[in-house]
């Protein structure tokens, strides 16, 4: 039996901790291309993260399998993992990086899906369908809306190639979040996962890039940091926590929570890379707060509900 909690108020705290610090991947990544390839990058921060995770379960006294069913299936949502990064690095190189971010946000419509079907305490109900149905509106208003310059005059063609391989990129997602629920993956401590993840990654990754001739750097600071960044918030804190999450809270909802990512990620774009705020923007994320609102409020109305029809007809509100 499924004893995974609907989301509270600790889970929304830290789910918007978690989407902020995912909002700066792409930036970073975007913003240090021209010293090292993102492909390379993300490749590099796995392996750091991997060395980083395994270090940890080592301190735990646990052991990690390296055969077996489970090694198995660690290498395959490693694959997954891998695969979601490698279109995510490919996308940055031919569309921007609000347009990555929201394509690749779509993973909670591809997870719900998969899991709506596999796992009966995941089930939406039809109010909630048309939450997440809102707020992908939302998002898709937002940055799809008619061209208002901030593409730069780029190739349309190469921007709807990379707008492709992101939402590829929220597929695999969301693929690797339906087998960590549907597997004894997800009976498996976050750490272990974790790191079949990161490692098949930083194998995979390192070795396209330098299979594509893209293995070159060029030493800078922001490089560095960045890197380092994305290494030890990015994919040892902030992916260990999610994993965390999932463990406790039904993955559905902490999916849908994962639409503010895109919304951090154009403010942020707007703070520190002075991207215009647009009207469409603002509608937008609305239709963003408004489909989290539906879907995150529905189950806790449901338990008020029930409690209410439950309790005692003597007993009085006040007492």
């Amino acid at each position: 039996m499924d004893n995974r909690k609907s989301i509270d108020i600790a889970a929304v705290g830290i789910m918007v901790a978690v989407c902020l610090i995912w909002a700066f991947q792409q930036i970073g990544l975007k913003s240090t291309a021209v010293f090292a390839a993102p492909v390379l990058q993300i490749g590099l921060r796995s392996g750091i993260a991997a060395v980083l995770v395994f270090a940890l379960v080592r301190a735990r006294r646990q052991h990690v399998a390296f055969r077996g069913a489970a090694a198995g299936l660690g290498a395959l949502a490693g694959l997954l993992f891998a695969m979601e990064f490698f279109l995510v690095g490919e996308a940055l190189k031919h569309t921007s990086a609000s347009h990555v971010v929201v394509f690749l946000y779509t993973a909670p419509i591809f997870a719900a899906l998969g899991l709506h079907w596999k796992l009966p305490s995941e089930r939406l109900a039809a109010v909630q369908w048309g939450g997440i149905a809102v707020a992908t509106a939302g998002i898709a208003f937002a940055f799809l809306a008619p061209p208002d310059g901030r593409q730069g005059g780029g190739d349309l063609g190469a921007m709807l190639w990379g707008d492709g391989l992101a939402l590829l990129a929220g597929a695999a997602w969301g693929l690797t979040t339906v087998l960590i629920r549907t597997t004894r993956l997800s009976a498996m401590p976050a750490t272990h996962v974790l790191f079949y993840q990161l490692a098949t990654a930083f194998l995979i990754l390192t070795g396209a890039a330098v299979l594509a001739g893209e293995a070159g750097i060029v030493p800078s600071g922001p490089l560095l940091l960045n890197i380092a960044f994305q290494a030890v918030v990015v994919s040892f804190l902030s992916f260990l926590t999610w994993f965390w999450l999932l463990t406790r809270y039904r993955a559905s909802q902490l999916g849908v929570f994962s639409f503010m990512t895109p919304v951090f990620g154009v403010l942020l774009g707007v703070l520190l890379l002075d991207d215009p705020l647009t009207a469409e923007f603002a509608v937008g994320t609305a239709g963003v707060v408004a489909g989290i609102l539906i879907v995150s409020a529905y189950p806790w109305l449901q338990n008020l509900m029930a409690k209410a029809r439950r309790r005692p007809e003597g007993v009085c509100k006040g007492s």
